[in-house]
């Protein structure tokens, strides 16, 4: 390049640099003007309803970003859920809130009433909000994804598939449950992982039920059983999974910055999981009526009782990986915590192995058949173990919603604490139900122990105990995990006298993707 060329360069940026300048001070000047005015009418607005603020979580700053890669950081380190529970507590409050950018408020909740006001009194002033842009590479348009008609056309279509004659089947877990034991017993009483063969177990169930085949991740070179079935890309499709969530999750944290996560490594795990479901939708979209009949005699199948309803290749695959997601992940993380904390509570597993025995035998004088849905729900200790575990470990300890118009939160406004909660349109609402159902005001100073006793003389609790969400969006299936996990534990306790812990970490690391299991497993020896 000439020198006469860089010099009449020089000349022309000489030239439009004042222009340029002048663009930016309009910008900015823009900026603050709108940044003032929305601000500004909030103002208003929150005097106008009698509304103020809860306390502001200072480490945010202005921006809100140094919170939200906290956030991040604290998920990757298995603390998140015990970190939320800090702050409430270094707060001493019920709410509190951050701004990005002075634009966009965040508020955080453990409050029942401000918990029933976001899921039932005012549900319809709040939506998923960009939760189907933070799932859809991996989920697509499914009832957890969608908002309004399409989320109730979802809803209609699936609470069919959830009816009581469906979930009362537990007959189905019986094959797999001999798998599980086999693995446990081929440990002798050497210490193992039962979350890695938990989520080995639901997502075998999960698929039996979903697809008509299960995927029969337990079988394996340590036991030396084959294949049942050939279906492609088994191999990869558990593992595969397990990667897609964990993505999703530190999209969601990430809150709008959710794409700047979407490496390649997302990108084909997601591939993957659509590969074998796409498999399965195929196989039943070529099957002729009378063949899904054939097909259906011997048991209840999700997929073949769906294409009944749609045709649609793209609705049931999201369909069925929405259900995959909860059907498999709630029911493994529930069964992990629940012996983790059995395991370290001996009386607590003996006082339950004792109600099961006397309801159902043990060993070779086992009823099995006495195993039934409605005998499940007559024993009363094993639902309150599993009410505990939930209480102290929910499938999902946080949540979010969008505000898609002004509106409030009923508490935790003011130095009080008692003041409504003035909330934008656009605004996210987060409620922590894992901190809510820690709670004293509801379940004593010995809040954060495991004592299934507790449920046996409960005053009614309402919304400070939401294990599986509430209001028009509760969950379809928490009877289907709810049966599961009642007969998996019956059954171990019928085939194992002992559970000891082999983990001297306490409180657990706690993994957070769309659902919440443990970080490091739960290890256990088991004889």
């Amino acid at each position: 390049m000439s020198q006469s060329i860089i010099d009449q360069a020089q000349s022309i940026g000489l030239q439009i640099l004042p222009y340029l300048t002048k663009w930016y001070s309009v910008i900015i000047l823009t900026g603050l003007i709108y940044l003032i005015s929305i601000n500004l009418k909030n103002y208003i607005n929150a005097k106008r309803l009698g509304c103020q603020n809860p306390p502001f979580f200072k480490l945010a700053g202005f921006t809100g970003v140094p919170a939200l890669l906290e956030v991040v950081k604290r998920k990757n380190d298995g603390r998140l859920a015990d970190y939320a529970d800090e702050v409430f507590e270094v707060y001493n409050s019920n709410a509190i809130y951050l701004n990005v950018c002075g634009v966009l408020k965040i508020i955080f909740t453990i409050d029942p009433e401000n918990i029933k006001a976001v899921l039932a009194t005012q549900f319809n002033d709040f939506s998923l909000g960009t939760r189907h842009a933070h799932f859809a590479p991996l989920l697509g348009d499914g009832i957890f994804t969608l908002d309004g008609n399409g989320w109730k056309d979802s809803r209609a279509m699936l609470r069919p598939q959830f009816a009581r004659e469906q979930i009362a089947h537990v007959k189905s877990l019986e094959p797999h449950v001999q798998i599980l034991a086999k693995h446990i017993k081929s440990n002798g009483f050497n210490t193992f992982d039962i979350q890695e063969l938990f989520f080995r177990f639901t997502v075998d169930t999960a698929t039996e039920f979903l697809f008509g085949e299960s995927v029969h991740s337990l079988y394996d070179q340590k036991l030396g059983l084959e294949f049942p079935n050939d279906i492609p890309g088994r191999e990869n499709f558990a593992t595969a999974f397990n990667v897609s969530q964990k993505y999703l999750a530190t999209r969601t944290y990430m809150q709008s910055f959710y794409f700047l996560t979407n490496p390649k490594e997302f990108k084909e795990c997601n591939k993957k999981v659509h590969h074998l479901a796409q498999y399965f939708v195929n196989k039943a979209l070529a099957m002729t009526p009378e063949q899904l009949d054939e097909a259906s005699k011997d048991g209840y199948t999700f997929l073949y009782e769906l294409v009944k309803q749609t045709r649609d290749p793209k609705v049931l695959q999201d369909q069925l990986l929405n259900i995959m997601v909860a059907g498999r992940d709630t029911t493994a993380g529930l069964l992990s915590f629940c012996v983790f904390e059995l395991a370290r509570n001996p009386e607590v597993w003996a006082k339950l192995r004792k109600e099961i025995i006397d309801n159902f035998g043990e060993g070779e004088d086992s009823n099995v058949d006495a195993i039934t849905f409605e005998n499940l729900k007559k024993c009363k200790y094993l639902k309150a173990v599993l009410d505990e575990t939930l209480r102290l470990y929910p499938s999902v300890p946080v949540n979010f919603r969008t505000a898609t118009r002004d509106t409030t939160l009923p508490r935790g406004g003011g130095k009080d604490g008692t003041k409504p909660i003035y909330i934008p349109k656009g605004s996210t609402v987060a409620y922590t139900v894992y901190k809510t159902h820690r709670m004293e005001e509801y379940y004593g100073k010995d809040s954060r122990v495991f004592r299934p006793e507790r449920w046996e003389n409960m005053p009614r609790l309402g919304w400070a105990y939401v294990p599986f969400n509430g209001g028009p969006r509760i969950c379809l299936g928490q009877q289907f995990a709810l049966t599961e996990a009642s007969y998996v534990i019956a059954r171990l306790a019928q085939m194992f006298t002992t559970i000891e812990s082999r983990d001297d970490t306490y409180p657990p690391k706690k993994c957070i993707h769309l659902t919440m299991n443990l970080e490091d497993g739960a290890f256990v020896g088991m004889k």
